[in-house]
């Protein structure tokens, strides 16, 4: 599994330092589900974040760009039944479910699996807009981001923004 070391030394020292659990305590019960630690890490490290121009992250403790309040903004979208047909599986925070959890500005929308069982790993899935085409990924949120800023083909395609190395902007 990707640490936090790894992906900072790709992406730089993060800036938002998020260290009150309460947020994430009343996301998870609002969910009915605990995210998966890494995921948690990475956010709470890099906060509400742009990654390349490119990938749009949010925070549960950020007053305006709320993950709680996106991730229930995008399962009502998800959950219509023209955009549910796009997915694999169900919109929602259900064992294998999809949780929506991030955006792409190249019109994709990333999804993390949760597992069927709780001794099972997290998954990451992308959903293409453009092409309809949902992958799935057998890796948990830090590998798959730590191949994302390794500009490898994780379906959300980081090398064109960023030729020369990963970065990010706070969003505020």
């Amino acid at each position: 599994m990707a640490t936090l070391d790894e992906l900072r030394a790709l992406l730089g020292e993060p800036r938002f330092n998020w260290s009150d659990p309460a947020p994430w305590t009343r996301l998870e019960q609002d969910l009915g589900v605990s995210l998966p630690a890494d995921f948690r890490a990475f956010t709470d490290a890099y906060g509400p974040v742009e990654i390349n121009e490119q990938l749009y992250l949010e925070h549960p403790g950020h007053p305006i760009r709320n993950l709680g309040e996106k991730i229930q903004e995008s399962l009502e979208l998800w959950r219509d039944e023209d955009e549910a047909e796009f997915l694999p599986a169900p919109a929602g925070s259900g064992p294998g479910e999809l949780l929506p959890v991030a955006t792409a500005t190249t019109r994709e929308f990333v999804f993390l699996r949760v597992p069927e069982e709780p001794s099972m790993p997290w998954g990451v899935g992308v959903l293409e807009t453009d092409t309809l085409e949902f992958v799935s990924y057998e890796l948990t949120f830090g590998d798959w981001m730590l191949a994302y800023l390794r500009g490898e083909d994780v379906t959300v395609h980081s090398h064109n923004l960023a030729p020369d190395r990963p970065f990010y902007r706070p969003l505020t």
